[in-house]
């Protein structure tokens, strides 16, 4: 469940992605225009790769941050889980003294 924070911050930047991915393309109309077709494909293509690695690169900044809020998180819980041990032992032991004083008194 640690990742689901992660997907929530990734999904909104997945459909830029894909989008850049996939560059809409001119179409060919006519044979002379061959060589303009294909460097319009390839500047489009050019294009998508740059707004692909600015993307992922945001994606990754994001990721990071994320991955850091986790390793934060987790820290802060494990040090409140041993807080509550550390209570639980001390409850046990104030119980196991409390039942001592009981029976003691109850037996004299």
């Amino acid at each position: 469940m640690a990742w689901l924070p992660a997907v929530k911050v990734i999904l909104p930047y997945l459909t830029q992605i894909v989008a850049a991915a996939i560059p809409a393309f001119t179409k060919k109309t006519d044979k002379t225009g061959a060589d303009d077709i294909t460097r319009n494909q390839i500047s489009e293509l050019q294009d998508a790769v740059t707004h692909n690695a600015e993307s992922l690169k945001i994606l990754a900044t994001q990721l990071q941050q994320v991955i850091n809020d986790i390793d934060s998180g987790s820290a802060k819980i494990e040090k409140e889980t041993q807080v509550v041990k550390r209570l639980a032992i001390l409850a046990i032991g104030l119980s196991i003294i409390a039942i001592i004083f009981v029976l003691s008194s109850w037996v004299h």
